[in-house]
């Protein structure tokens, strides 16, 4: 026997061994949006959630560079022996889209591979948590919703709203009135008996909320505690570095705070940190979402879910897209 058929394990008597055919899947934006629904996404990163408190992922640190403009996330789903890599830019000063860059899902128990669209699975996976958050949390008659930001992650903002609560008014608040106009309007196209509006001022738009979304690059409060009702669920997604900030330490330090990881919101999100320094809460007031949800706590009048984005929210969209395209 010659040394390569040595070297050669087969299947016996000097055969090759079977190679399994593979296959590249790449999933650009519109693919990603066909495939996954709001529901079945908001479904995927609530079970997400639960998993992580339950243990089930192995999940690094994000790593970051050039002050978070390229950011790198990974983590393993040890039940279903699964992986997510994503890989992306930032660029939130000249670029639209602002994120780019590729999620990865790699699979023990398969030879294809999936790659799909980073901007597209962020914002999807970034509304997911936001609906699994306003679920739990918000008032169950909740119908007035107030979006302040018009930027690439407000549409799914909206949308998983709407997917778990009887929203029958949405009002838009953007730095830049066009743009607030231009999402408006496409949301009224999208979202019939849904009356959208627009409006000048955060604070004045608040007034009347029954939920608050917040996804700005703000490095101060977008408004004041009582600039909002007695009643209100606020989400806030946007200030994900230590130098930006959406809400005001007055409203952290008054109700209940669900974050996505509390590690990662002391480390990462300026309003909480804010919160802590100033004393107005302690690290250990601050309830991991996934916590919340295995042992829903009692709702106080206004409930603040702070998120700067987790791996495993990747990790469930991409799931989701490889068992529906994958073999």
């Amino acid at each position: 026997m010659s040394h390569c058929q040595q070297a050669n394990p087969g299947t016996g008597a000097g055969e090759p061994m079977a190679v399994a055919p593979t296959r590249l899947i790449a999933v650009d934006a519109a693919q990603v949006r066909a495939t996954v629904s709001m529901g079945a996404a908001i479904g995927a990163v609530r079970q997400a959630f639960l998993d992580l408190a339950a243990g089930a992922f192995e999940m690094p640190d994000r790593t970051q560079l050039d002050q978070g403009r390229f950011l790198a996330m990974m983590v393993r789903h040890r039940p279903s022996n699964t992986a997510a890599f994503k890989a992306l830019s930032v660029n939130l000063e000249n670029r639209v889209p602002a994120i780019v860059g590729a999620v990865v899902l790699a699979d023990l128990a398969r030879a294809s591979q999936l790659v799909a669209d980073a901007a597209a699975v962020t914002a999807l996976r970034t509304g997911a948590a936001t609906g699994a958050a306003t679920d739990l949390l918000a008032p169950p008659d909740a119908r007035r919703l107030v979006m302040i930001g018009a930027g690439a992650q407000a549409p799914d903002q909206v949308r998983a709203v709407c997917a778990v609560r009887p929203i029958d008014e949405v009002v838009v608040v953007d730095l830049d009135p066009a743009r607030a106009g231009q999402l408006a309007q496409a949301l009224a196209d999208e979202l019939p008996g849904v009356r959208v509006e627009t409006g000048a001022d955060a604070a004045d738009a608040v007034a009347g909320a029954d939920v608050v979304c917040c996804a700005t690059t703000a490095r101060q409060a977008l408004f004041e505690p009582d600039a909002l009702p007695a009643r209100v669920h606020v989400n806030a997604i946007g200030a994900y570095r230590p130098a930006m900030r959406e809400l005001p330490v007055g409203l952290l330090g008054g109700g209940l705070v669900v974050v996505d990881q509390r590690a990662a919101a002391l480390t990462e999100a300026g309003d909480i940190i804010d919160g802590v320094e100033q004393g107005a809460l302690r690290p250990d007031d601050l309830l991991e979402l996934g916590d919340a949800l295995a042992a829903p706590p009692a709702r106080t009048p206004r409930t603040v879910f702070k998120s700067v984005g987790l791996a495993i929210q990747d990790w469930a969209v991409a799931k989701l897209l490889a068992d529906a395209l994958l073999d």
